[in-house]
């Protein structure tokens, strides 16, 4: 069964997360945007591991879903690890894949003894994540561990800020138990790949997402039986038979992809930030250094290899992204709410509308605009500002002389 699945989102008891975000609205959302096996989040907290053995039914081996729902919930959850290691503060982003309640709960009671679940949905433990990964692991060797945004400055195992040069510096003897790490957002598959590391394990796409709207902004798609078993299996074999692609974020549009610092405005690339000893240009301070400039300096290959064997993927923009482009409105806007809802009820899910919806089927629905916009996206031809420093980066899909020629167009009508 060919489907589409996110592995890391976040429940309402995180912080900086929609209070929209229980249970039915994820379940709700997983189902517009195309998305079968979706992450249940935050399972270490305790109000919210009460909700889900309140509301989740059992449905295939390891998976769970709400009655009268086509959605399945896995169970997995992000902790945050910060400890000191080789002389230096690492601070590192992890989630955890469990294959039962039950085992989700026996996690829960030997991390309740290191920190409090209370206080977050993504707890915060004082704990070095290789033996977080132990304690897992000799729990269940069913559960499976992988680091999240693996190249994010201050929280990616790779990370500029506190993290490693690579998983055996970090995991040690554990390292074999690595199956996979997180791209994230700010990275993707072909820039991981230039890594040794990278090369070495699979790597997944999740969407990380604070609210139901944001749940797919990247993913996976797997053609398994559905269970929690068989994918752990597609994921730890890497067999492009059955995980067949990752779906991408553009990494320029990622809070982390060059060089920065927020406060000054300022934005570099790797060789910019190089020309200033990686200080800022205006105030002096260190830059925070992003995922491409850290890429290249862990990388052992050039840009655009391709490993033998690679899982491949496809970049998307987020539906509402491409129509704000197409309106020339906000994102949040009325406007683009309605053109939203109206395009997923007459042409499908968000995934099915941004990847596969035959262009011809987009312009009877949309107009000749929007299936250009959406035309242009699948074939990479775009315009990103990048981000940086925790700020987004800006996507232009149009020039400004072919929205020029939109406002002319206007006028004349």
């Amino acid at each position: 069964m060919k489907f589409v699945a996110d592995f890391h989102i976040h429940s309402k008891y995180s912080r900086a997360t929609s209070k929209a975000t229980d249970l039915e609205n994820i379940s709700k959302w997983a189902e517009i945007k195309g998305v079968k096996v979706i992450s249940c989040g935050d399972f270490t907290h305790p109000r919210w591991i009460n909700d889900i053995k309140r509301l989740l039914k059992p449905a295939e081996p390891g998976l769970f879903k709400l009655d009268d729902s086509e959605t399945r919930f896995i169970l997995t959850t992000e902790i945050s690890c910060i400890y000191s290691k080789g002389g230096k503060v690492r601070k590192i982003h992890t989630v955890v894949f469990a294959p039962s309640i039950e085992i989700a709960e026996k996690i829960n009671e030997e991390l309740n003894k290191i920190g409090n679940l209370h206080s977050d949905g993504r707890p915060i433990l004082g704990l070095d994540v290789k033996e977080l990964l132990r304690i897992v692991l000799e729990i269940s060797p069913d559960c499976m561990m992988m680091p999240a945004h693996c190249l994010t400055p201050w929280f990616g195992l790779f990370g500029s800020k506190s993290g490693f040069d690579s998983i055996e510096e970090c995991f040690e003897e554990l390292s074999p138990h690595i199956y996979a790490v997180e791209t994230g957002l700010s990275a993707d598959p072909e820039m991981i790949w230039r890594i040794p590391d990278g090369r070495k394990v699979a790597l997944l796409s999740n969407s990380d997402a604070h609210s139901p709207e944001k749940i797919g902004r990247e993913a996976n798609v797997f053609d398994t039986e559905l269970s929690y078993f068989a994918i752990i299996d597609a994921i730890k074999t890497r067999d492009p038979k059955k995980f067949l692609e990752t779906i991408e974020f553009f990494p320029e549009e990622g809070k982390y992809y060059f060089d920065g610092h927020m406060d000054c405005k300022i934005y570099l690339s790797p060789e910019e930030s190089k020309e200033y000893s990686e200080l800022c240009p205006v105030c002096g301070r260190t830059l925070t250094v992003g995922v491409l400039n850290r890429v290249q300096k862990l990388a052992d290959k050039e840009e655009g290899f391709v490993p033998e064997g690679a899982i491949p993927f496809r970049k998307i923009i987020p539906l509402k992204e491409v129509i704000s482009e197409v309106f020339e409105v906000g994102a949040t806007s009325k406007k683009v709410d309605k053109e939203y809802h109206k395009m997923i009820q007459e042409l499908g899910s968000e995934f099915y509308i941004l990847l596969d919806a035959p262009i011809k089927k987009i312009k009877e629905v949309s107009g000749d605009r929007m299936a250009e916009a959406i035309q242009l996206m699948r074939e990479g031809k775009i315009n990103i500002r990048p981000g940086y420093d925790g700020e987004f980066g800006k996507i232009s899909i149009f020039s400004k002389e072919e929205k020029r020629d939109i406002i002319r167009q206007k006028k004349l009508l």
